[in-house]
This record gives structure tokens, C-alpha cells and sequence, in this order.
């Protein structure tokens, strides 16, 4: 439920979006009862991030007229103890070229800004896909990027200030046509644009902060990557190419040919649920940590008994099954494998109902109690006052 209403922030009706939108067409959707974008990042925390957070290279850069100012102009080098740190941030420097008309881009923001790591967390549970997020903060007047496409889908969230955008029909670049969106965006606006679709942004009288996530789309190319990788341990895919296979490449060409069909026959033999679970690892054991609150649960653990009501934390990821005769529970971060007889416990922990932890099944006192600690160790559960 968090998921879908993280993803209906930015594209409406989330079933409306997968059928008629997603990898389809751009849309721009005008801000819904004052509802805005500013508790992901405002303009104060922006300011906050630049005058106190000592980032360092690659998390920022600065952009104008199209093109990345060198480094060095908006970069010191600072010491903490007897070690030397390169690539600090000079937030003077980023001041001065700021309001010379550069604009501040803040690059993986998913990993250092709670806000955006939490939603981006939430926009992965609903979309079953890989997010990043940057935020571009832009002068009176400036323009960061001319038309350009990229490579994965992407939402742009109006925090402050307005900007214009100008999105072209896939793959019109440069542009020839008239724009299917040419909108002034403002706090609480979004955007979709899909993957190819040509865009630009520049601001007009007014500064401009917004937020763009990035989908990085698992593609039917994936799944035949993990078909293949379960075959590869195959012994005769280990044996070296004939001498000369490249100048005579007649019988090399037959050669190739006769592996391509025992291969396509081993991978059409690959069980369809093993190529399922792998991709569903690969993405939801690696997503960022999002542990916010952490350190008051893990010092309050101790007092965890039969009595606590726990629940599962919001934005949390609990995917469950059955490997190897064990549970397995994709936690986001990591998998957590347990015994059996845990599966109908976590299973209900899954459901991000309030439990009782004297009300787990399958388990004793001592059994409920380890398992519930656990759980709140790994960043799933936490005590509900």
C-alpha cells in the first residue's frame, strides 16, 4: 500500500500509469490538493547539504551552458586526523559559481539523503524495479542541459520555484517536431518521461529545485542473461576455441552454429522459477539500507518480550520463499535464511500487520522472542509503542 501511494505521488492512478503510460508516453501532471515535493528536499536542506554536509566527488558536480565546470573551481582537499580528503566540497566556491549561473547537481541522493532513500525504497517495492535519485538546483535564468535523451525512464518532482520543459517525441533529436509537453512545471508538478524521449529544462525569472528518479529497468535481456548463467558451469563451454578459428571461418561458422543450438536447447531446459527467483535476488538484496531509527530500536531490543506489539516498518522489503528447504526472506539489503519452522511467523510479520510476539506461530517463548530481536536487528520489524 506505501508503495502504490509512493508511485501515485508521481504518476496518478498507478494502474492508469502501467497501463496506458509506462515505456509509452510522457505525461505532466499538475499538483493535486497543494501537495508537494519539498519534505523529499527543499530549498533549505539544499542549502543545508552545500554550507555543512562535506560532501565529496562523485555525490555533486556543477553545470552550465550544457557542459560540467572543472572540478578544481568548486573542490579543496581537507584533513581529518592524519588522513587527507580530496574532492571536498568548497561550498564558497559553490555559492560564487552558483550565483554566476551554475547549477548544482547532487548525483545518488538515494544514498545519503533519508528523505529520497526512504520514498526511492517505497518506488522500488511498487514498481519491482532499480531507482537512483539526483537533484538539480538551478539559478534564475539558466539553462543545465540542452535536448538530450536518456537511457531509462525517468519522474521528475517539482520541489521549488518553477522551470520549463520542453519533451520531444522518442527519439526526435535534435529536435525536428512541435513537443508533446512544452509546460511550466511547478512545486508539486511531475513529469514522466520514458526512456529515448528527447527533453530540456531551463528556468526563468525564478530559481528552481527538482528531483529526478531514475528507473533502471530490468528488460527481457536480463532474464536470458540468468538463463544463460545457469548453463555456463556446462564442462564443454570450458573448452578453447580451435586453433585459426578466425581466419578459417568456414567450419568455425558450422562449429558456432552447432553450440548455438545445444545451448538454446539447455537454456529453453532452465527452470523458468529459478530464472525468477535469481532476478528477484539480484534486485532486492542489493537496494540501499534504509534504517532511519535504527539505533533506538536496537537499545531498546532487550526489553522486546511476549508482551511487545511489532510490526513491520514502513517501506520495508519482506519477499518470502522456500530455497533449499529453508525460508528465504528477501529483506531489500540482504537474504536472511531461516528454518521452516519460522515460515508461518514471518510470514505474518510480512503482512505489516501489528503482532503480538506471544501471537507468532509455530514457535516457543524463547523461539518468538529470538526471532522478533532478529527481525528488528535486520531492520524489518520494529516496536510499536
Amino acid at each position: 500500500m506505501a508503495g502504490r501511494m509512493a508511485l501515485s505521488r508521481a504518476v496518478g492512478d498507478p494502474d492508469v500509469f502501467a497501463a496506458e503510460l509506462w515505456t509509452r508516453r510522457a505525461q505532466h501532471r499538475l499538483a493535486l490538493g497543494g501537495e508537494g515535493f519539498d519534505d523529499l528536499l527543499s530549498l533549505d536542506d539544499v542549502d543545508l547539504l552545500v554550507s555543512s554536509a562535506g560532501l565529496r566527488l562523485p555525490a555533486f558536480r556543477l553545470v552550465k551552458d550544457g557542459g560540467t565546470l572543472p572540478v578544481a573551481r568548486y573542490t579543496k582537499t581537507t584533513r581529518t586526523g592524519s588522513n587527507e580528503a580530496t574532492g571536498v566540497l568548497d561550498s564558497r566556491a559553490v555559492y560564487d559559481e552558483f550565483g554566476a549561473g551554475a547549477s548544482i547537481v547532487f548525483q545518488g541522493m538515494h544514498r545519503y539523503w533519508a528523505p529520497l532513500a526512504e520514498y526511492c525504497r517505497l518506488l522500488e517495492v511498487a514498481l519491482g524495479h532499480p531507482v537512483q535519485a539526483n537533484a538539480y538546483i538551478t539559478p534564475p535564468g539558466a539553462q543545465g542541459f540542452g535536448a538530450h535523451e536518456d537511457e531509462h525512464d525517468v519522474f521528475v518532482l517539482q520541489s521549488h520555484g518553477t522551470k520549463t520543459w520542453k519533451v520531444h517525441e522518442r527519439h526526435d533529436l535534435p529536435p525536428t517536431m512541435p513537443p508533446v509537453i512544452d509546460a511550466d512545471i511547478s512545486p508539486g508538478d511531475s513529469l514522466y518521461i520514458p526512456a529515448g524521449f528527447p527533453h530540456s529544462a531551463s528556468t526563468q525569472t525564478r530559481e528552481s529545485v527538482h528531483i529526478t528518479i531514475g528507473i533502471l529497468t530490468l528488460t527481457w535481456a536480463s532474464v536470458m542473461t540468468e538463463a544463460v548463467r545457469a548453463v555456463e558451469s556446462d564442462p564443454a563451454l570450458d573448452q578453447p576455441l580451435p586453433l585459426r578459428f578466425a581466419v578459417e571461418d568456414g567450419a568455425f561458422t558450422r562449429q558456432v552454429a552447432e553450440h548455438l543450438r545445444l545451448m538454446g536447447a539447455s537454456v529453453a531446459g532452465v527452470d523458468p522459477e529459478d530464472v525468477t527467483r535469481s532476478l528477484r535476488r539480484k534486485v532486492f538484496t542489493t537496494r540501499q539500507s534504509v534504517l532511519r531509527g535504527q539505533i533506538h530500536r536496537l537499545l531498546a531490543i532487550d526489553r522486546v518480550s511476549d508482551e511487545s506489539i511489532v510490526r513491520r516498518r514502513e517501506g520495508s522489503i519482506c519477499i518470502i520463499d522456500l530455497v533449499d528447504e529453508e525460508v528465504s526472506a528477501l529483506l531489500g539489503d540482504r537474504e536472511l535464511r531461516m528454518p521452516v519452522l519460522a515460515g508461518p511467523a514471518i510470514t505474518l510479520v510480512a503482512t505489516g500487520e501489528a503482532i503480538r510476539v506471544g501471537d507468532l506461530p509455530g514457535l516457543d517463548e524463547n523461539g518468538r522472542i529470538v526471532l522478533a530481536r532478529r527481525l528488528i536487528r535486520e531492520g524489518l520489524l520494529e516496536v510499536v509503542d
